[in-house]
């Protein structure tokens, strides 16, 4: 059932479609994003068809969305959204994490995948880093997509920092981690790039499943 809120009177906040068929779970997740003070559930659906129509109405600036429902199955919702609106920013967040459902999340077009494990805080980083333009891998998530490079050529270097990358590290984040400058980071990046024919960090994270 569709379930709207009433209108956001408070500026700066942004706003937030919530999907899931499982009422107990859309409560407990509005309930944490709505304590915070740029967050808003503007809106929650329960399949969808739901969901569809709530995005159309209430334009959020990002969508948190379950792959299993009923009616229509998240993925194809994924598409959809995107279809109608090329920006929209949607966040997968789901009990699944086979590397073929993550990486048809992502191939169409959802900007964070996460499992219902995660942590209230790191639910709200992962939702901020959306808004700013950032793509969020949970590690699991991140770990099954780095697995399926086991057909390309990649160097153990390379590979570390595929996982990291895949993990949502900044170039910085990667060269402390791996103890490397950035500029071997951008090197390594260079290599990965060409090796999967891709010119994008999120492309190099999926290319492999097209194998």
């Amino acid at each position: 059932m569709l379930q709207a809120e009433t209108e956001d009177v408070t500026s700066g906040r942004a706003r937030v479609l919530l999907v899931d068929d499982h009422a107990l779970l859309r409560t407990g997740v509005a309930n944490i994003l709505n304590q915070e003070p740029d967050l808003r559930v503007v809106a929650e659906a329960g399949n969808g068809v739901e969901a569809i129509e709530a995005f159309e109405r209430h334009h959020p600036d990002v969508t948190l969305l379950d792959l299993r429902m009923p009616v229509m199955e998240g993925v194809e919702v994924v598409r959809r959204i995107r279809e109608k609106d090329p920006g929209a920013r949607v966040i997968v967040l789901t009990t699944y994490d086979t590397d073929d459902e993550i990486s048809r999340a992502l191939k169409a077009g959802a900007k964070a995948y996460v499992l219902k494990d995660i942590s209230a805080d790191d639910l709200v980083t992962c939702i901020r880093d959306v808004l700013a333009g950032k793509t969020y891998l949970a590690p699991a998530a991140a770990a099954k997509l780095a697995e399926g490079v086991t057909r390309v050529q990649l160097t153990p270097r390379e590979m570390a920092t595929l996982r990291l990358m895949a993990d949502g590290k900044a170039n910085k984040e990667i060269a402390s981690e791996l103890d490397i400058s950035e500029r071997t980071v951008k090197t390594h990046l260079g290599h990965l790039f060409g090796k999967l024919g891709v010119t994008s960090r999120t492309e190099a994270v999926i290319e492999p499943h097209r194998m």
